[in-house]
């Protein structure tokens, strides 16, 4: 069902998102301008549907109008830069949001057909662990998409800010947990994710794990059948190589499905238990090697640690945190030394499998959520992620400064801010 309303509501909103003319002429500029309040028109009729239904089926009655939004702190990237993340209030309510604004003058054919095919997935999908759009709407050249302010940022960032040196075993599967929950409800509707990674796993403030990044989604549904494999071989910028499956990367005649998604789970757990992504050191021609050959070098056998062990840096600048000190509270405890310990056999078992050179021989995502792994976690845990993490306390809106007016997203010549530091990748 997905499937059928995604190809039809596709076609309703190709237009939205074509790319705007040259404005170097007075015919291009009316072009432009047309396309444009076309645009808005049909996004300002998907915003008022999709503010209705947020993550948790409440009631936030969020606007398309730039003026009801503060821009507080810029908080990342994405889209090759293109686009800018905010941490921001929504004035008529209060709530704290994230937006995302892209400048879709300077956006490829291709990455706008990526942008659309993002937006108009996340308003079909409805799983607690995948990230909704509240609104999404054009202001001028610029598109924006309102979403849930997760004040843990992303799994990727609780790693640079806290977990340095990677996370307790405990963490890893509650977060773990939350992504593949979210993946298999993807899988099971005919897509592949392509890009999973954990600076696309989000973590709210109440320890609801998100799973974000579907502009590289990818369906197996064709003319109403679905598909055994896929040979599409997606614009992938070269920081997203670690996580790809051998059989995308290879790109033959053999083609790749879901199970792709499960190797990059387990780069992933690789990840987040190590404290740094694998294969990062590698020259990118040996990492091809090394994944189409089969690995005899092992992501995950470095700095490992008990599942009971814990180890959290106390973060000394909001700026490191990528959260803001004004939006967390570090813990107080020193520093935890690295114990020379192993994890679970458990979890080695659940990593084995998802890097399995062969796509057949790894489980699908609905087998891993009953893999001893999960069972063993929350056992131990009894499902609560916060405990695991520091917390998070909320300030006025005085303590956070705003870094721009809503004023000049009205206007077609502005630019966004060149920002050094970037957090959050989309």
């Amino acid at each position: 069902r997905i499937a059928g309303h995604y190809e039809k509501t596709s076609l309703q909103l190709a237009a939205g998102f074509q790319k705007p003319k040259s404005l170097g002429n007075p015919a291009g500029r009316c072009k432009s301008k047309a396309i444009r309040k076309q645009t808005v028109r049909q996004t300002d009729e998907l915003a008022v549907c999709w503010g209705q239904s947020t993550q948790r089926d409440e009631q936030i009655p969020l606007s398309s109008d730039v003026s009801h939004y503060d821009l507080q702190v810029e908080i990342g990237k994405g889209c090759n830069s293109l686009t800018s993340i905010y941490l921001a209030r929504h004035i008529p309510t209060g709530t704290l949001v994230a937006v995302r604004i892209t400048d879709l003058e300077r956006c490829s054919e291709e990455l706008l057909k990526a942008l659309q095919n993002e937006v108009i997935l996340s308003h079909f999908f409805r799983h607690p662990h995948i990230l909704t759009f509240w609104a999404v709407f054009t202001a001028g050249r610029w598109l924006w998409v309102i979403s849930p302010f997760m004040a843990y940022n992303s799994a990727s960032c609780l790693l640079r800010t806290y977990f340095p040196e990677g996370m307790s075993e405990a963490l890893i599967g509650n977060i773990l947990f939350g992504a593949i929950s979210g993946l298999n409800y993807m899988h099971q509707h005919g897509y592949i994710h392509r890009s999973i990674k954990a600076s696309h796993i989000l973590i709210s403030g109440d320890g609801l794990v998100y799973l974000s990044g579907l502009n590289h989604l990818y369906s197996l549904v064709n003319s109403g059948q679905q598909l055994k494999a896929v040979y599409d071989f997606p614009q992938f910028s070269t920081s997203m190589l670690p996580w790809l499956s051998p059989e995308l990367l290879r790109q033959d005649t053999h083609g790749y499905n879901v199970k792709s998604d499960i190797y990059s789970v387990g780069i992933t757990a690789c990840e987040l238990a190590n404290g740094h992504v694998p294969f990062q050191e590698m020259p990118r021609t040996q990492m091809l090697l090394q994944k189409l050959k089969g690995p005899s070098y092992c992501p995950w056998a470095i700095n490992t640690f008990s599942c009971g062990e814990s180890r959290i840096k106390n973060s000394q600048s909001g700026i490191d945190s990528g959260i803001g000190e004004s939006m967390t509270r570090t813990m107080t405890s020193e520093r935890l030394q690295t114990p020379s310990k192993t994890f679970s056999p458990a979890f080695h078992n659940l990593i084995e499998l998802c890097l399995h050179q062969d796509p057949e021989q790894r489980p699908s995502a609905r087998g891993l959520l009953s893999h001893a792994f999960f069972k063993q976690v929350k056992e131990e845990t009894k499902g609560s992620l916060l405990s695991l993490l520091p917390p998070t306390i909320q300030h006025s809106q005085s303590q956070i400064p705003m870094v721009h007016s809503a004023a000049i997203w009205n206007k077609s010549e502005c630019r966004l801010p060149n920002e050094k530091k970037i957090y959050w990748e989309f």
